[in-house]
C-alpha cells in the first residue's frame, strides 16, 4: 500500500450528514405582521411579534460579526440572499467558530471573506463532523497545511462534502491504472472539484480518457478528465458540432483535444470567435487551428484581435509573410512580442506602430 494511502486509512470514518441547527428565515415570521394593531391583538399575533424583534437581533448580531470580521456590505448582502440560513444562525455559537478556525489556520480576514461568498454553505455545516475532519483529511492526503489552504482557496465546497465517498475512492481509481501520486496531488490542490463526484461517475470518465489513448502517467490524462467532468456529453456533442461547421472532421476533432483538452472548455462564442479570426482574418485553414489547438483559449479581445491589428499592418507593408510565424506571434510573451514583431518597424517603416498597438489593448479592456 502506498504513502499517499496509508495516510487516509489512518483517519477516521466522517459524518455523513450535516449538522444545520438553523432557525427559519425571519421573512416568514415577517410576512404575517403587518400593522401595529394586528400585533397586539391576540396572544399569538403578540408570540409572533416578539419572535419577530428576536430574529431581528438576531439578523443584525450576525450582519455587526460578519462585518467586524472583514465583509463588506455587498458581501454579506449577497450571503445572505444566497443563503438566509446564516443570517438566522447563532452567531456565537455558529459562526464565530468557524470564522476563528479559518484564523488559527492562517487565512487573513479578506481570504475568509473570499471563500466564504464562493461557497457560503461552508458556514452552515458542522465545525466538528465536517469542516475540521475534511480539513484533516485533506491535510493528511497533501502531507501540508500550506497545500491543504490552497486546495480550499481553490473550492471551498471540498469543506463541505463528504471526502469518504468521492476523494478516496476517485483516488484509488486513478492510482489502479498508473496516475502517478505527484501527478493526483497536484491536482487534488489545484484542482479539488474534480475529485467531488460519485466514483460511479468518475470510473466511467477515466474509462473514456483512457480510451482516447491519453497516457495515465502524464499530467494531461488528468486535465482529460477535469475536462469531462466539467461538462455533459450534450454541451460536448453541442462543441464538436461548432467545430464541424468549421471544416473540422471528428478524428481532427479528437486529435485536437488530446493534444490541449482545454480547447472542448471554452464556450461556443469562443470557439467561433478564434475560429473566425484564424480562418477569416488571418487566411488560415481551420486544419492548422486543429493541429495547434491550444490558439484556441487564447483571449480574443486581449490577444488575438490586437495582435491580429499588427499583423495586418506589417502584411499591408510587405514586412512579413502571410501566414508566417502566427503561433509564436500571438502566442509570445508581451515582452517578446514587442521585442519581435514591433520594435523592429517602429522607427522606420512604421513609426507609432507601438503606441497603436498600446491604444489596442487599451480598447480591447473597455
Amino acid at each position: 500500500m502506498s504513502y499517499l494511502f496509508r495516510r487516509i486509512l489512518l483517519l477516521r470514518s466522517p459524518s455523513s450528514v450535516f449538522s444545520h441547527g438553523f432557525s427559519e428565515s425571519p421573512l416568514k415570521s415577517l410576512r404575517f405582521l403587518s400593522t401595529s394593531s394586528e400585533i397586539v391583538s391576540s396572544p399569538k399575533s403578540a408570540s409572533l411579534a416578539s419572535n419577530a424583534v428576536q430574529l431581528e437581533n438576531n439578523r443584525k448580531a450576525v450582519i455587526e460579526l460578519l462585518a467586524n470580521h472583514g465583509f463588506s456590505q455587498s458581501q454579506i448582502s449577497d450571503i445572505g440572499r444566497r443563503r438566509p440560513q446564516i443570517l438566522a444562525a447563532n452567531p456565537e455559537k455558529i459562526l464565530l467558530p468557524k470564522l476563528l478556525f479559518f484564523q488559527s489556520k492562517g487565512l487573513s480576514s479578506p481570504e475568509i471573506a473570499k471563500l466564504v461568498c464562493t461557497f457560503p454553505y461552508v458556514l452552515t455545516g458542522s465545525l466538528n463532523k465536517r469542516i475540521i475532519y475534511n480539513f484533516d483529511y485533506i491535510q493528511a492526503v497533501l502531507g501540508s497545511e500550506e497545500k491543504t489552504l490552497a486546495a480550499i482557496k481553490q473550492f471551498a465546497g471540498i469543506l463541505a462534502r463528504d471526502l469518504q465517498i468521492s476523494v478516496g475512492p476517485n483516488i484509488e481509481i486513478l492510482k489502479q491504472i498508473g496516475v502517478p501520486d505527484s501527478n493526483i496531488l497536484k491536482y487534488l490542490q489545484y484542482q479539488p472539484r474534480v475529485f467531488i463526484i460519485s466514483s460511479i461517475r468518475f470510473k466511467e470518465i477515466v474509462e473514456r480518457v483512457t480510451e482516447m489513448g491519453f497516457n495515465p502517467q502524464r499530467l494531461q490524462f488528468l486535465v482529460a478528465v477535469f475536462a469531462l467532468r466539467a461538462m455533459t456529453k450534450s454541451t460536448w456533442d453541442k462543441k464538436v458540432e461548432v467545430y464541424r461547421k468549421w471544416g473540422l472532421s471528428e478524428e481532427e476533432i479528437c486529435l485536437a483535444f488530446k493534444r490541449h483538452p482545454w480547447c472542448m472548455m471554452v464556450s461556443e462564442d469562443k470557439i467561433n470567435g478564434a475560429m473566425d479570426f484564424f480562418v477569416n482574418k488571418i487566411g488560415c485553414e481551420s486544419s492548422f487551428v486543429a493541429r495547434r489547438p491550444a490558439l484556441i483559449s487564447l483571449s480574443l479581445k486581449k490577444r488575438l484581435n490586437p495582435r491580429g491589428y499588427v499583423y495586418q499592418v506589417l502584411l499591408e507593408k510587405g514586412l512579413i509573410k502571410k501566414q508566417a510565424n502566427i503561433p509564436l506571434f500571438v502566442s509570445s510573451s508581451e515582452k517578446r512580442f514587442i521585442e519581435k514583431f514591433i520594435n523592429p518597424h517602429k522607427e522606420e517603416q512604421i513609426p507609432g506602430l507601438l503606441e497603436l498597438y498600446k491604444q489596442k489593448l487599451m480598447d480591447s479592456r473597455r
